[in-house]
């Protein structure tokens, strides 16, 4: 009923894991429903990350999760709504007018604070693994949240690095994390540093 029915009308993107359409609650509270695509191995250990990390993180730099639903083979995540799209739509997206540069450090500002809360504040440490352009989220005042948490993980203080199968986004990928699979927040700031790059040069 939210999304009413998942119309097209209410669809905001897609992508690997399936859809996110728009929707508002029954209290009004306007959300975005991302469906995963039902029967893949990969999309429900995603989801089951997704739901134990970001349902443990609070800060206004990272979306919040409202809720999730598991029925059948159906997966949904409930996410607060961020009305101005995507950091990449605003950079590259056809048409749009230049940011302004104090728009642009603002929004490198949030991100940071927001990937520096993961991996410095939260214990255990959590490391995104998928930092990018299209994955910080725009308020309308521009503020930044982090979002998509699915193949984020766990670091305890302990491990120096995590030894883990390579995901992520080409070009985004710390060329360390790539060839030897050895995660650490390192390679979030690799991420951050290639998104600060783009913010910068706008290419």
């Amino acid at each position: 009923m939210a999304t009413d029915g998942f119309s097209n009308a209410n669809l905001l993107g897609q992508g690997g894991f399936g859809y996110v359409h728009r929707g508002v609650l029954p209290n009004g509270k306007k959300v975005a429903v991302k469906q995963l695509k039902s029967g893949s191995g990969q999309g429900e250990r995603e989801f089951q990350a997704e739901v134990e990390i970001i349902s443990r993180v609070h800060h206004k730099h990272l979306v919040s999760l409202v809720g999730y639903c598991i029925t059948g083979t159906q997966r949904l995540l409930v996410y607060e709504f961020v009305p101005n799209n995507t950091l990449e739509f605003h950079l590259h997206g056809k048409g749009r007018p230049t940011m302004y540069w104090p728009t642009r450090l603002k929004i490198a500002l949030g991100a940071a604070k927001g990937l520096a809360y993961l991996n410095e504040d939260c214990h255990p440490k959590i490391i995104h693994r998928y930092i990018k352009a299209s994955n910080i989220l725009l308020d309308f005042n521009f503020e930044a949240k982090v979002t998509d948490f699915g193949l984020a993980k766990f670091s305890s203080d302990t491990n120096t690095h995590i030894s883990t199968r390579v995901m992520g986004t080409f070009g985004y990928l710390a060329p360390k994390y790539a060839s030897s699979g050895k995660l650490t927040e390192k390679s979030d700031v690799f991420s951050f540093g290639v998104m600060l790059l783009e913010l910068i040069t706008g290419r």
